[in-house]
């Protein structure tokens, strides 16, 4: 893969840390890349205000990005010791996901960063989060960030789909490992490959008197050894960093991360239906409220946003 040379920071507003943009200076140190620290702003209220004229509504807003303007140049000044060129966007914008998976297709940035934290699981089937929909909808890879460090000599992981065979979920599998050794040469980490296995079905055990689930169970986990093993050869990944485990992946994936202390999560994302029925859907969300280390979420080679259309 190709070095991070443009990078897009998601700056947090309602805070003066920031660990996103911290990540980012991390990465771009060493790879010599452009950040843009980015900030979407809007306020409902200054559409709203009914006896103020289209100019003077105007004015207000500009008003408000240009302190915000201030604000974020103060905020970036304190990277300025590393020598790394950081410029600044302020935008107003109702839906900052949007703005932010727009303003990277058209800057063809390489990265994009964000801090996260834990989502308050009922508000989030109502309202989703940014950072999920980035994952789902961004074209550029993604980069969620908690609190971990990314110390020298530390572990990553990437979890790897071997349920099918198919074309399209090996060159995922490559990417995800690419991105995977990228990083872990930098930061002279080693490269782990996790994946989960299913169980065996209750309803077999129960329907099939004669049914053997411990060999049933031993052939699943075998055969999921055996690929996850493959893969590693083909990429140079030692054997020993081979991690298969019963159980769904997005239970697998944290479990494994905890006990490793990774700092980062590799995985695949995929935001269109009928293509993996292990890492679709609700699995990176679930991921990332499950760890207490960086995600980064790759989409697919050819992917398509629905923002493009």
């Amino acid at each position: 893969m190709k070095d991070y040379k443009k990078i897009l920071v998601v700056i947090n507003p309602t805070t003066d840390h920031q660990p996103a943009l911290a990540r980012a200076v991390e990465l771009a140190s060493k790879s010599q890349a452009e950040i843009t620290a980015f900030l979407s702003i809007f306020d409902f209220s200054y559409e709203m205000t009914s006896i103020l004229s289209s100019q003077e509504r105007e004015a207000m807003r500009q008003g408000v990005i240009d302190q915000r303007v201030a604000w974020l140049e103060n905020a970036i000044s304190g990277f300025s010791k590393f020598n790394i060129n950081i410029n600044t966007e302020v935008v107003w914008h109702n839906r900052p996901f949007e703005s932010v998976i727009n303003h990277a297709m058209k800057g063809y940035y390489d990265l994009i960063v964000k801090s996260t934290h834990e989502h308050d699981k009922l508000k989030a089937v109502i309202f989703t989060p940014t950072d999920w929909h980035l994952m789902r909808k961004s074209p550029v890879p993604v980069l969620l960030v908690k609190e971990h460090d990314w110390p020298v000599a530390g572990k990553i992981v990437c979890a790897v789909n071997v349920v099918s065979e198919d074309e399209d979920h090996q060159k995922l599998n490559g990417k995800i490992i690419n991105h995977a050794l990228d990083l872990a040469k930098k930061f002279s980490a080693s490269v782990h490959l996790v994946n989960g296995y299913p169980g065996t079905p209750v309803n077999l055990a129960i329907e099939l008197p004669d049914f053997d689930a411990n060999v049933y169970n031993n052939t699943v986990r075998m055969q999921h050894e055996q690929r996850v093993q493959y893969l590693a050869q083909a990429y140079n990944i030692p054997l020993e960093n081979c991690h298969v485990e019963e159980g769904l992946p997005e239970d697998v994936i944290p479990e494994m991360a905890t006990k490793l202390d990774a700092e980062l999560v590799v995985l695949g994302t995929v935001g269109r239906t009928g293509f993996s029925a292990a890492l679709i859907g609700n699995t990176a969300e679930h991921v990332i409220d499950s760890i207490n280390c960086d995600l980064l979420a790759i989409k697919p080679d050819g992917y398509k946003s629905p923002l493009e259309d």
